[in-house]
């Protein structure tokens, strides 16, 4: 037997993660490229300060304060009524994920999203011994709802994964849609949908939140992140809103003090600072809008985005692309369907560098 006795349908998978390469321009991972001001670090790092007071405690594994700011910080973007109860947090979104499949997945249970979208939900789906059925977008990426409900009736999936925007082309969801598969699940086999919207905060303007709609609807999870418009990436935090009864499933397979007093401690200080965190996010919505346009006046084809980042194409060769811009100090990522590519929206001198280093690999590859 080969050593380490890893489980079998794991032996020789590549771990998932995107390019970290020092190079002047990192267009690639969707950060936000504002950083927090020092009246926010200062706060902080105050706050930190005082959590390690007593880190030879376990931290509140209920973190009450935190899910209180939570909501409160949702009410004011979608939420209608949302108190600590509705809201549960862990260590990013894709934690968050895995807790969801763990209490709602599992073996001889069903997880269903469609294609292209974000590549780790059928590894949360692998890592938890679930079912992974993919369906299939239109050719602009948006939702077939036709295809969405007949899948739903055929498989009868326990949890559905739907990001809005859709990651990695942008593509939000339609309130109806969320409605109508609400319903569908709800028929079929009594299972979640789950909106995640790490990039919900970018959303263009008259385009609503799924979290309108939880009043409607007790098996819809509506997820967020702090990495995104918050610019707390190194931060880790995501966060659900749903209803009380489906935290207490997911309190039952959470590890104990899955979150440290000192994430609690940063993530209320930056709720505390989140007009000066979410001030950035008009200006990076209008950067986003002129690349958009500047892309197709070049003649690419780019998805309608209502992300902080652009998805382009096509390519005969996108890795040829990919690395002519990175010969040239841009990194940008490889994702979604062949021939496609992905630019994350970052400062105007940024998107300046990554339109030079564009215009001249296209123009050495013609």
């Amino acid at each position: 037997m080969s050593f380490p006795p890893i489980r079998p349908e794991l032996a020789g998978i590549e771990p998932y993660g995107a390019p970290q390469l020092d190079v002047p321009v990192q267009l690639n991972v969707n950060e936000n490229p504002y950083g927090p001001s020092e009246a926010c670090l200062d706060d902080i790092a105050a706050a930190v300060r005082e959590a390690a007071r007593e880190l030879n405690r376990y931290p509140d594994r209920e973190f009450t304060a935190l899910r209180e700011g939570l909501a409160a910080y949702l009410n004011t973007d979608g939420g209608h009524g949302l108190e600590a109860r509705n809201i549960w947090a862990a260590n990013g979104s894709n934690e968050v994920m895995l807790q969801l499949l763990q209490a709602f997945g599992g073996p001889g249970r069903t997880a269903l999203s469609f294609a292209p979208t974000y590549s780790m939900y059928p590894e949360y789906a692998r890592d938890t011994h679930t079912t992974w059925v993919q369906g299939k977008r239109e050719a602009d990426f948006a939702l077939d709802l036709d295809h969405a409900r007949e899948l739903i009736a055929e498989v009868k999936p326990h949890v559905v994964l739907l990001p809005s925007p859709n990651n990695p082309t942008g593509t939000a969801l339609p309130p109806e849609v969320v409605g109508v598969l609400c319903e569908a699940l709800a028929e079929a086999s009594g299972g979640l949908l789950v909106v995640d919207e790490a990039y919900g905060e970018f959303r263009r303007e008259g385009t609503p939140s799924a979290l309108e709609l939880l009043p409607a609807y007790r098996n819809l999870v509506v997820s967020r992140t702090m990495s995104k418009a918050f610019a707390g990436a190194g931060l880790r935090l995501g966060y659900l809103a749903a209803d009380p009864a489906i935290l207490d499933a997911i309190r039952v397979v959470r590890l104990p003090y899955h979150l440290s007093a000192v994430t609690q401690a940063t993530a209320l200080a930056a709720l505390r600072h989140a007009d000066e965190l979410l001030g950035k996010v008009d200006e990076l919505r209008k950067e986003r809008d002129e690349t958009v346009g500047w892309l197709r006046e070049q003649g690419f084809t780019v998805a309608d985005s209502d992300a902080n980042y652009a998805f382009f194409g096509s390519f005969e060769d996108r890795h040829a692309v990919w690395q002519g811009l990175l010969d040239r100090g841009v990194l940008i990522r490889e994702t979604g369907p062949d021939g496609w590519l992905r630019v994350s929206i970052g400062t105007a001198d940024e998107m300046n560098a990554f339109k030079t280093a564009l215009l001249h690999t296209m123009e050495e590859l013609a």
